[in-house]
This record gives C-alpha cells, sequence and structure tokens, in this order.
C-alpha cells in the first residue's frame, strides 16, 4: 500500500539564506495576491488551464475549486503569517554531517542543513519551507509504500468528545484535556495588553508580537504533542473506533448576532467555542481516520442526536435523564452512571447495530463489518454492550 507522508525538520540556515527564505516568501505571496485580484476583476481568468500556472496559481485554482465546495472563499495573504513556498521539483538529499544533521541541495537556496529527527523514507514529491517564529523549518512529502498489516485489533470502542473529560472511551477509559490555550490565557492577555500600549511597528511593539507568536505556537505545539499521541495510542489498539459526526466549525459559531437581531449569552457562548477549539477535536478526528487507515482498521462517524440523552439499557429518551454534566439516570429503568460513558456506549452501539441506529449509523454497520469481520464484531460487541 502506498501512502502519503510528510517528515518535518527546523532549518540551520546561513544569513545569506534566510535572507532569500524571506525574498521567495514574499514573492510567492505577492503571486497569491496579484492572481487573486485578478481572479476577482477578469472573469474569464477564473478557469485557467491548471498545467500552464505556476505553483501558487495552482494553490489558488485549488483554493476556487475548495470554495466552489462550500469552503470559504480565498483570502488575501499577510506577511508574517504562514509564510511559505513549495518546491515540487530539484531536491537532493546529501550525505548526513552527522547522527542529528541531515543536509539537502535546494533549488537557489544551495545546499541546506536541517535538524533530523527521524529517517525520510519513500519517494520525495515535493519540499516546502515554512517560516514558524522565525525559525524556518523543510517538510519532505513523500511518497511511503507500507506492508499490508497482517493482523487487525479485533478490539473496538465508542469514543464521546468533552470538554472537561477529552474522550470518554466505551470500555471506561477516560482521557482528561489538556486545555494548553486555558492554562496560558493569562500570560497571553499580560501579553496583548502589553503590545496594545506600545506604538505600533515600533522596535518594542515588535519583540512583543514575537512574544505572543512564541507564545501561541508553544500552546499549538503542546495541543498537536497530545493529540498524536492520544490518537496513536488508540489506533494502535482497536481496530474499529465510533465517533459522533460533530460539526466542530458550526458548534463554535459567535452567538453576537446583530444590530437588528442581537444574540443571547453572549459570553457564556464565546467562553464555550474558545473550549470546544482549544480541544482540537476536528484534528483528532483526521488523526484517528489516517492512522486508522494505515493499519487496516476504520473510522465511523454516527449522528450525535439523543446520545447523551438515551438510556444505554433500556434505549429510553428524555431530557430528565441527564441529572447535570456528569451523571446520567434513566428515568423510565433507574439505570445511573456516568453521563460521558453512557454516551460512549450509545455511540458504539450505533456504528455496529443497524436496528437501533439513525442513518449514520446503518451506513456506519456495513463499514464495520468490512474493518472487523462479522464474527468479532458478534462476539466482542455482545461482550462490551452488556457490561
Amino acid at each position: 500500500m502506498t501512502i502519503k507522508k510528510s517528515f518535518k525538520y527546523r532549518l540551520r540556515l546561513t544569513p545569506e539564506q534566510e535572507s532569500l527564505c524571506n525574498q521567495t516568501a514574499g514573492s510567492c505571496r505577492y503571486v497569491w495576491n496579484k492572481a487573486l485580484a485578478l481572479k476577482k476583476e477578469l472573469d474569464w481568468l477564473s478557469i485557467p488551464p491548471s498545467q500552464s500556472l505556476q505553483q501558487v496559481n495552482k494553490d489558488l485554482d485549488q483554493a476556487f475549486k475548495n470554495f466552489f465546495r462550500g469552503r470559504g472563499y480565498p483570502k488575501f495573504k499577510k506577511k508574517g503569517i504562514h509564510d511559505s513556498f513549495r518546491l515540487p521539483q530539484g531536491i537532493t538529499l546529501l550525505n548526513q554531517l552527522s547522527k542529528k544533521v541531515g543536509q539537502a541541495q535546494i533549488p537557489k537556496l544551495g545546499t541546506v542543513r536541517f535538524t533530523k529527527t527521524r529517517e525520510i523514507n519513500g519517494k520525495i514529491k515535493h519540499v516546502t519551507v515554512s517560516k514558524i517564529c522565525r525559525n524556518w523549518f523543510i517538510s519532505f512529502n513523500c511518497e511511503v509504500d507500507i506492508p499490508e498489516p497482517k493482523e487487525i485489533p479485533q478490539s473496538h470502542i465508542g469514543i464521546d468528545r468533552g470538554i472537561k473529560t477529552f474522550a470518554q472511551c466505551s470500555n471506561r477509559l477516560a482521557i482528561p484535556t489538556i486545555s494548553p490555550l486555558k492554562k496560558n490565557l493569562k500570560r497571553l492577555a499580560k501579553l496583548q495588553r502589553q503590545l496594545s500600549k506600545k506604538k505600533k511597528f515600533s522596535s518594542n511593539w515588535r519583540k512583543t508580537k514575537q512574544k505572543i507568536q512564541k507564545l501561541h505556537n508553544h500552546i499549538a505545539n503542546i495541543r498537536n504533542d497530545f493529540l498524536h499521541k492520544t490518537s496513536t495510542q488508540l489506533t494502535k489498539s482497536h481496530g474499529l473506533i465510533v465517533m459522533e459526526d460533530l460539526k466542530t466549525k458550526d458548534m463554535a459559531k459567535s452567538a453576537k448576532g446583530t444590530k437588528e437581531n442581537p444574540g443571547t449569552n453572549v459570553k457564556a457562548k464565546s467562553l464555550l467555542n474558545r473550549s470546544i477549539l482549544d480541544q482540537g477535536w476536528y484534528t483528532f478526528q483526521n488523526h484517528l481516520s489516517y492512522k486508522l487507515s494505515w493499519k487496516g482498521g476504520r473510522l465511523i462517524l454516527v449522528s450525535p442526536k439523543n446520545t447523551s440523552l438515551e438510556c444505554r439499557k433500556c434505549h429510553h429518551i428524555s431530557k430528565e435523564n441527564r441529572i447535570n454534566q456528569e451523571v446520567f439516570q434513566c428515568r423510565s429503568c433507574g439505570h445511573t452512571e456516568n453521563a460521558d460513558l453512557n454516551a460512549s456506549i450509545n455511540i458504539l452501539s450505533r456504528g455496529i447495530d443497524p436496528p437501533n441506529s439513525f442513518k449514520g449509523g446503518v451506513l456506519a454497520a456495513g463499514h464495520a463489518v468490512i474493518a472487523c469481520g462479522v464474527e468479532a464484531l458478534a462476539s466482542t460487541a455482545k461482550q462490551e454492550l452488556l457490561v
């Protein structure tokens, strides 16, 4: 099986190479903005032959395709935000200088060194050079042949994502949240107050802004490390994972409203939105999806409707079943347990039990059989759901 995999490293550039990287990223930003402006003004440039476009125009063309599929309209790029450029060919790996220092030959840049934290496997298709907090990184996008998995784990779980508990699994494993933004919020607010008091574009203003960027990068690194480690641990142990099909972008929409129709509980909703985005639910879902596919497993998404209000024992659905955020008590049969655990078992059952599932679960059942096999699903499902 052939997959696409990226290997990212921090570059060790000379002052001349760093200057050229800044110029290249700036030129790419200019081409993007110029092409976007032309597309806005001239209708006949909206569908250009992709073969005749250069790399940045190809990216803009893809951005417009995404727009017509319902994603956001392309935005003009700003200096200092996502500075990067991609090179599709002419990249050559050279002999390592040491165990932790690699070398590559890059067009125009010449020979560059980078901190090599792992081996590069497969055939290099293109590289991306990007700037993050004054540091430059190089990412090798490769086609890698991986062997077909000899044995797929027969275990399967349902996962209920939350704010206080990041992931409650149907096997009773509860993964606590880390909330990196929340833990660094006071420090971030202090730096932003300092920035507001300084003259814009002054030397001290730039220094404070760099501190803010560094803190944001630190927060993102903590979150990404947690999501990668958690998703890797789960995909190693389970061949089928079932989760709710949550529309995170819609869930985190502002409740501010308009002047004519202002929203209610705006501050409370704002705090909830920030907590949702701090968890990285969508990124976690993506990590599980591709890591399971590499191992021969499957991620199934089911309808979230009433998963937290339905009793897993008698399937009675009522708002009164949910006493509070933590406790579930069925008004019909009296079954009582942790609310998130009850929801996670309901989520799992929708992924493997067509008669009791919603539309998403019905579609999921066929995929579950493909992933784990009929006999394995039938036996292990009964054992877990009867607990």
